[in-house]
């Protein structure tokens, strides 16, 4: 059992990541602001691991405890402090989700991604560094290979990021190439996601973007139930099996699961800075996964064809096989389990977290 922190930790990726790492033992500390999120997804994780489930007001509670929530933000050094002040002293490590992630609008607000995404990593590892705690799991992304040169892509591709989003990533893993170099004892992980999708087989919890989500999935399921009028599909002409295009889906369950394993390897290893991508290495064009959805939902979903987004790329398909030699990773669950589950989230919940 070890005692971690999660910055993030109520978002879509981190959640799921709190309830893996419940069911591994160990406790958590999660510090969020709510900025794309809320409390209601903590109180579902809480239920999802047999915990009391209480107003999160009311954490962190005394006496023996899994989980704690700080209400507080990634760039304020004082509110990264009482996070570890929360674990009571005893914080062995951090995964580090805390970030704005939309491409989009990272193009028109490239400042505020800057501010938040390499601001608040260098507070975290500034207070990380004054406290002895020197265990890290990143979340990076494939957004900064940018336009791969071949496929799969592996992680001995060029570092070559083609938009703000993808430029503060690139940056946050050179900030922490630098401090392992400046300092002995820091062990640390960047894991590279490709795009996952999905939610929590039972339904509670899952991807609740705050306004109009940026990414194909939780677009896909908002117009399945009644939320948007028609899929805006990005270009039909790219060169790929049906002209839309391809990426590689990962469950966010699959990607909750390769943290634990991460923090295993990093944990039973000598310190070190690991990079891996976390992708299943098979590619789905987006009308394969339209189709994949509607036979999850039983629903004919509807779609226009729109002009190509700057920025975007034909496909991205990871090469997953260093994680799988290094942590015995590998993904389990098919595109047609991530449409299920997702499925399965968004028809209990068509509102989200909203009552």
């Amino acid at each position: 059992m070890a005692h971690v922190l999660i910055t993030g930790g109520a978002g879509f990726l981190g959640s799921h990541t709190c309830v893996a790492l419940l069911q591994a033992g160990h406790r958590l500390v999660v510090l969020d602001n709510f900025s794309n999120s809320g409390p209601e997804a903590l109180r579902r994780v809480a239920a999802l691991a047999g915990l009391g489930v209480g107003s999160v007001d009311q954490w962190p509670q005394a006496g023996d405890w899994r989980l704690r929530l700080v209400r507080g933000d990634i760039r304020q050094r004082e509110d990264v402090e009482a996070a570890f002040r929360a674990g009571e002293g005893a914080i062995d490590a951090v995964i580090h989700f805390a970030g704005l992630k939309a491409v989009a609008e990272s193009v028109r607000d490239p400042l505020a991604y800057w501010d938040v995404n390499v601001g608040g990593s260098r507070c975290l590892l500034a207070v990380m560094g004054r406290l002895g705690c020197r265990t890290l799991v990143f979340s990076s992304s494939a957004t900064l290979y940018g336009f791969p040169d071949s496929l799969p892509i592996a992680e001995t591709a060029p570092v070559r990021p083609i938009n703000p989003y993808g430029n503060t990533k690139a940056a946050v893993e050179q900030l922490l190439a630098d401090t392992a170099a400046s300092a002995s004892g820091w062990r640390i992980a960047c894991l590279r996601y490709f795009n996952p999708v999905g939610a929590h087989p039972s339904g509670r919890i899952g991807e609740d973007p705050s306004g109009v989500p940026n990414n194909l999935f939780p677009f896909l399921s908002q117009v399945a139930v009644g939320r948007r009028p028609a899929l805006q599909v990005y270009g039909g002409d790219w060169p790929t099996v049906d002209g839309t295009g391809v990426r590689d889906f990962i469950h966010v369950m699959d990607l909750a699961e390769g943290h634990t394993a991460a923090l295993d390897l990093l944990w039973s290893e000598p310190p070190q800075r690991l990079t891996l991508n976390l992708g299943s290495g098979r590619g789905h064009s987006v009308l394969e996964v339209v189709r994949a959805f509607e036979r999850a939902s039983g629903l004919a979903v509807p779609y226009v064809i729109a002009e190509r987004r700057a920025g975007d790329v034909a496909s991205s398909v990871a090469d997953p096989a260093l994680a799988a030699a290094r942590m015995g990773w590998h993904t389990r669950r098919d595109l047609d389990a991530m449409c299920r589950d997702g499925w399965a989230w968004q028809r209990a919940n068509p509102k989200g977290y909203a009552p």
